[in-house]
């Protein structure tokens, strides 16, 4: 039976009942199970995990994306995390006995799906991009909601799905098809925006650092402290200690200290398990050594 995961993103993170309308389809579905949804007051930001039946998956997903439309005005929307949409982002990720191929056509009909009912246009990204400068999700997000109607008017960007113009409280949304990612943020004990940002610009691939890490740089004033946002796109070739080393020499150089670090959403046993042999300094350590995984077989 192919397997496939969905981790939506929506713009909501402080209004709890909002958040359990629009993970309320995503419970008690058959074929679909919710692993985890994790709300950011400061992103006003929530991220939901759900896998299951590919089909089961895209309807129930498909239901969650209207009622995040319902909920959800652009208009008010105010956070820490880049964002143009209700539900700004979709992808779906191949977990088992399913291709990437599978995965980009489960995104391309719900794609068209929400753009026929719901009116929201939609970019395809990722894998499941129409063209190469699609790709990166940082590119098709430029500008943010309050950008879109000058986004529409430059040809080179009409949506894949839909009419050239935002919805009027929803934005749009970006559906893809990617390999699983670890959302992993390191905190600063600075305020200072631009530090941060340095930092970020210094070890993300676009800027010239490391292959497999996208980065960014967020304020969080209620802690008065900022933080490198990071996407680490493959995890076995980039490791999350050696993103978390190379903030931390980074930050050295502006007399910062790393105060500690988040992952958001779920995140691979493996790649945990690669982190702490690095810092215990552990010999032929695997994850067949773990305990959990041998009572999971």
């Amino acid at each position: 039976m192919a397997i496939v995961q969905c981790v939506p993103n929506f713009s909501e993170g402080k209004d709890l009942e909002k958040i359990e309308k629009i993970v309320s389809p995503l419970r008690g579905k058959a074929g679909v199970k919710l692993l985890n949804y994790e709300a950011d007051k400061d992103y006003n930001r929530v991220v939901v995990t759900v896998i299951g039946e590919p089909e089961a998956v895209k309807d129930a997903v498909f239901e969650a994306i209207g009622v995040a439309k319902e909920v959800i005005d652009m208009n008010v929307h105010k956070g820490q995390h880049s964002r143009f949409g209700a539900c700004d982002v979709c992808p779906f990720i191949p977990i088992k006995d399913m291709t990437m191929e599978e995965s980009v056509k489960i995104a391309k009909e719900l794609g068209e799906m929400v753009a026929d009912k719901y009116e929201i246009p939609v970019f395809l990204y990722e894998a499941a991009a129409s063209k190469p400068e699609r790709e990166n999700l940082a590119t098709v997000r430029k500008g943010e909601y309050e950008g879109l109607d000058n986004k529409f008017e430059d040809e080179n960007w009409a949506p894949d799905f839909g009419k050239a113009k935002k919805h009027p409280t929803a934005g749009a949304i970006a559906i893809g098809a990617r390999k699983p990612l670890i959302a992993y943020n390191i905190n600063l004990d600075t305020p200072n925006i631009e530090i941060a940002s340095k930092i970020a610009k210094t070890i993300r691939h676009s800027s010239g650092g490391y292959r497999y890490i996208k980065a960014g740089p967020v304020e969080v004033p209620e802690r008065n402290i900022t933080q490198v946002t990071m996407n680490l796109t493959d995890y076995s070739k980039t490791a999350m200690y050696r993103a978390f080393e190379a903030v931390k020499m980074e930050a050295r150089r502006y007399g910062v200290n790393v105060t500690g670090s988040e992952v958001v959403g779920l995140c691979p046993m493996e790649a945990l398990v690669d982190t702490a042999a690095y810092y215990l300094g552990l010999e032929n350590f695997s994850l067949d050594k773990v305990l959990e995984s041998s009572l999971m077989e």
